[in-house]
């Protein structure tokens, strides 16, 4: 199946069978995440496996009862962390040095101008909506990934942030939940969505050739 095909075939499945999502294909999703761009290379964000249903459940109770929460395989919870500052770069630089076999020394410049960008967020909340817009990037990539593997996959805003990091207790392992994702397989028999056709805006409202004033 090329990109394309699968990308048609992909649709926000709204309710799910129960079946599970071999732990090969779900490491391919997740490998695929963690290989999606971010700024700066510092990947603001970690990715949540819940597959515990009894947990899932109590989840569904925070996430506006969606019945996909609970009927998923797993849920993926990407949360960002709260606190983004100079030891996340420098472990990024002794990363870097590591996987490239270089000398630290050799990413000095590279390191002082990402503490600068790290210490130039105004406020906190700055920082946070930049780390929120990574960990999309990074929920976009996993749903690609999961078309291709032939995984239904639902993401999902309509939740209660706060309620979702007490329940999980998240504030205390320096975490926010900011969007979830359910994977699974689509229930075709009771998701009246299945099937029907992909409605997006036609190519001439969606892209503008742009060519200047």
């Amino acid at each position: 199946m090329s990109l394309m095909e699968a990308l048609h075939w992909r649709y926000a499945a709204k309710r799910m069978n129960g079946a599970e999502v071999p732990q090969a294909t779900l490491d391919t999703i997740l490998e695929a995440a963690s290989l999606a761009p971010s700024s700066y290379g510092l990947q603001p964000y970690s990715v949540l496996v819940v597959q515990d249903p009894t947990l899932r459940e109590r989840i569904r109770h925070a996430a506006c009862n969606q019945p996909q929460v609970s009927e998923c395989s797993h849920l993926l919870i990407f949360a960002i962390w709260t606190e983004v500052d100079g030891r996340h770069v420098d472990e990024l630089i002794a990363l870097t040095a590591a996987a490239r076999g270089i000398d630290p020394e050799e990413l000095e410049g590279y390191r002082q101008s990402l503490h600068a960008a790290v210490a130039g967020f105004t406020t906190p909340e700055a920082r946070q909506q930049w780390a929120a817009r990574q960990a999309y990037i990074a929920l976009g990539t996993a749903l690609t990934a999961a078309a291709a593997e032939r995984v239904d996959a639902s993401p999902m805003e309509g939740f209660d942030p706060p309620a979702m990091d007490a329940l999980l207790g998240l504030e205390e392992q320096g975490l926010r939940s900011v969007v979830l994702l359910a994977l699974g397989y689509r229930d075709t028999q009771q998701d009246r969505l299945a099937g029907q056709a992909k409605v997006r805006w036609p190519r001439e409202r969606f892209v503008v050739e742009w060519s200047g004033a």
